[in-house]
């Protein structure tokens, strides 16, 4: 029996999408048209509107006569990426601050105590899996619909320096004191120290970054 093939473009585009941030298509990985197609069971038509789209992205570049390929991003390129992200996600915690409820501080605080339980556990993974929902929470609790467009854009390109920092020796217990200050600043309402504390954490994740100087490190779900 033949496979039917997926005819919507944005479906086709958000699970090649998925695929590549997640790491299930490598860095300079060739994306052949045919392959995609049958290998997510989608037209041609919709693999070449995904590319295009991804290509616009920064997820996939083209090159004349080979074709389309994952983007590979330096060393260098990822660090200025966290630098970026630094202004914006301390720009969050601002508004964070200033929107937050009673409850919105509480389950930060939860979100806190399970992140500090994983890294007494030694589970690194998990420590780094929950420092993504904090950093989203905190990003949602912004409302601030133009910075979680750009924040979202900007995390998919570094999906594979995202456990690195992790790795390093004291660098666990130093993302907990950095963590624990940006929700102290928030559930205390102080838009400034949020956003400082916000900003000194990411900014100190690009050092982290910058002085692994380039060792390969396994994928997983958030920096910090």
């Amino acid at each position: 029996m033949a496979v039917q093939r997926d005819t919507n473009d944005s479906t086709g585009y958000l699970r090649l999408r998925e695929a590549i941030v997640r790491g299930d298509l490598a860095p300079n990985q060739r994306l052949v048209e045919a392959d995609i197609s049958s290998m997510f069971h989608l037209t041609r038509g919709a693999v070449r509107s995904a590319l295009l789209r991804l290509e616009h992205e920064g997820l996939v570049e083209r090159e004349p006569h080979r074709g389309a390929r994952v983007r590979q991003i330096s060393e260098q390129e990822a660090v200025e990426i966290l630098q970026t992200r630094a202004v914006l996600e301390g720009l969050a915690a601002r508004h964070a601050a200033w929107n937050r409820t009673e409850a919105d501080g509480a389950e930060l605080e939860s979100i806190l105590a399970e992140q500090r339980a994983a890294l007494e556990r030694e589970d690194l993974l998990g420590a780094s899996e929950i420092n993504a929902r904090l950093h989203a929470r905190i990003i949602e609790l912004s409302d601030h619909q133009t910075m979680q467009r750009l924040v979202r854009g900007l995390k998919s390109q570094t999906v594979r320096f995202q456990f690195r920092t992790i790795l390093l020796p004291g660098r666990p217990s130093h993302s907990a004191r950095e963590h624990a200050a940006i929700v102290a600043a928030i559930v205390a309402g102080d838009a400034d120290e949020a956003e400082r504390a916000m900003r000194d954490h990411i900014d100190h994740v690009a050092r982290a970054l910058g002085a692994t100087g380039g060792t390969a490190a396994p994928r997983a779900s958030a920096l910090g």
